[in-house]
């Protein structure tokens, strides 16, 4: 018996292994998504295992999750879906395993890291030219509390020149409720792409610069929108000797339409409309829809700390989690305020409809009142190339050239803790395009 499914009550256990077929080795912080192939309707979402230091996974579920009526009552047909970040490695759906029970032999799976940008980003180890000093330098910046109002706020663009050190947040994983105020509030989990966000510092460790993520969400009727979280301000420090680090920011949520919506039929007239009179249209960063934010139930303190560790304030699900292949972790959380007005009322009339789209289409990610919190879990520190980090923050500071993420990589589906893909409710999707004709009648015509 390979003990690769294990039946316990109603309750299934799945156990695998996936590797690196070039090297035949094991691949650690992989996604293992695992479905029942239905011959009538849609696959059924089973579960979602993360893989370990020697590539095994472990995905469990309840029967409930295959058989919907006891005339179904029979063993589930797998397939496996293996994910890096949001690159598919893997697709078994071909090759499903038929009625799958305690006598299924070894479930081995291998991939290929030939085409995983996102493994080529993990640096493990440190560069040399580490100095230090700089978090000792003042008994303010010290944990438990660390205090840099003695710190200028910084631009993250006017201090390249002093950059020497950087750790790239390969992963940065998000999370928001998306019904909030609501008894169950259906917390969401999304990692967003990476090779973006950076912290950048000098050899004694003083940061002069944070870069943050970017992100992509589809309506049905208007298209993919884009979703940055800009940072307008740091200040701070990293501790390559303890792996410590505290810095201050402030930031502001955009959002506009990616390149492709640009050619959706609702925003090329929006936009053609906005255009003939003159008028700013969030068809790129430049005239991104801005969202206010602030230190959690504090309004109007603009400034929040990014700390060591993982958010204490709610579960974090293994999914998005990254030990073990990560060299350091931070987080930091904000409360989301009203979109900025411009003082136009047609611009801020439609940049409010848009952004109740893009709620809708996200999960509340940026609703007014709810609080978006993000684990930063870095690489090893690599040195600088001032004239890259210039390029790099000037490509994300005007736009990406794509829908849905870098070219390292798309970031992951939203999910909710147990695995299940986060899916707005149907109505609100229904309601969606009578709201576009509507709100386009109103505006639009006359």
């Amino acid at each position: 018996m390979s003990n690769a499914i294990t039946i316990k009550g109603s309750t299934y256990t799945v156990v695998g292994t996936v590797k690196d077929k070039n090297h035949d080795k094991g691949v650690q912080d992989l996604h293992v998504l695992v479905y029942d192939k239905d011959a009538i309707g849609h696959d059924d979402f089973l579960g979602i295992g993360v893989t370990d230091n020697t590539g095994k996974f472990t995905v469990s579920f309840d029967t409930s999750k295959f058989r919907f009526l006891s005339v179904f009552d029979k063993s589930p047909d797998l397939y496996f879906i293996v994910n890096d970040g949001g690159l598919e490695l893997l697709n078994t759906k071909n090759n499903v395993i038929e009625n799958a029970n305690e006598s299924t032999p070894a479930i081995n799976l291998e991939v290929s890291l030939l085409n995983d940008q996102l493994r080529a980003l993990i640096n493990e180890t440190p560069v040399e030219g580490w100095v230090g000093g700089f978090s000792e330098s003042n008994p303010e910046f010290a944990y438990p509390n660390p205090n840099l109002e003695s710190l200028d706020m910084q631009d993250n663009l006017d201090n390249i020149p002093k950059l020497q050190r950087q750790q790239k947040v390969v992963w940065p994983e998000f999370s928001w409720e998306s019904e909030p105020g609501e008894k169950d509030p259906k917390r969401c989990y999304q990692m967003f792409a990476p090779d973006i966000s950076r912290l950048g510092y000098t050899n004694e460790g003083k940061v002069y610069s944070i870069i943050c993520p970017q992100q992509g969400f589809t309506s049905p009727n208007l298209g993919s929108m884009n979703v940055e979280v800009t940072v307008t301000g740091n200040r701070g420090w990293a501790n390559e000797s303890n792996k410590e680090l505290a810095a201050d920011m402030s930031v502001v949520g955009k959002i506009w339409f990616s390149p492709s919506a640009n050619e959706n039929k609702f925003v090329k007239e929006f936009f053609e409309h906005f255009n003939s009179e003159g008028l700013p249209f969030p068809s790129n960063k430049a005239n991104a829809i801005i969202v206010e934010t602030f230190a959690p139930g504090k309004p109007g303190q603009i400034e929040f700390p990014l700390t060591n560790g993982s958010s204490k304030d709610f579960p974090i699900p293994n999914f998005a989690k990254h030990e073990g292949v990560s060299w350091t972790l931070g987080h930091l959380g904000v409360e989301i305020g009203p979109i900025r007005k411009r003082g136009i009322e047609k611009v801020d009339k439609f940049n409010q409809f848009i952004m109740d789209i893009f709620n809708v289409a996200s999960g509340n990610m940026l609703k007014e009142g709810n609080i978006l919190t993000w684990n930063v879990w870095f690489t090893a520190p690599e040195l600088v190339d001032q004239q890259e980090w210039e390029d790099h923050a000037e490509k994300w500071r005007e736009s990406i050239n794509a829908d849905h993420g870098s070219p390292e990589g798309p970031g992951t589906v939203a999910r909710h803790y147990d695995g299940t893909p986060f899916s707005p409710l149907k109505e609100l999707i229904e309601d969606e395009l009578p709201k576009i004709l509507a709100y386009k009648a109103k505006h639009l015509v006359g």
